[in-house]
């Protein structure tokens, strides 16, 4: 049985916390590994803070599991979609999605 939950926030990045512990408790009242809520949770902050940071409008998360899998979902109102930059080496930013691309595949 599939089980599911989304939340729209403003683009505010006060509301970051509060999304990472939404999911937390949701991945864990249906028996989530902990590990694995851990990356799921760092994958939610990750995208909802670049969704605030590049993108446009509210903010929407949607997460759903079904059959052992998770799907998150992160959107916004711009038609752009996001790009994977790779960051130069004198950065300290830019690699939000590189890091969600990895735990993604992992």
């Amino acid at each position: 049985m599939a089980s599911t939950f989304e939340a729209v926030i403003a683009p505010e990045p006060d509301l970051v916390a509060r999304l990472r512990q939404i999911t937390q408790t949701f991945l864990l009242r249906r028996s989530v590994p902990a590990a694995l809520a851990d990356s799921i949770v760092v994958t939610v902050s990750e995208l909802v803070t670049n969704t605030i940071e590049h993108g446009e409008g509210t903010v929407t998360l949607r997460s759903r599991l079904s059959d052992g899998k998770v799907r998150i979902e992160v959107g916004d109102e711009s038609p752009a979609p996001a790009r994977l930059k790779p960051p130069t080496d004198d950065e300290v930013r830019g690699r939000g999605l590189l890091l969600v691309s990895v735990l993604a595949h992992d």
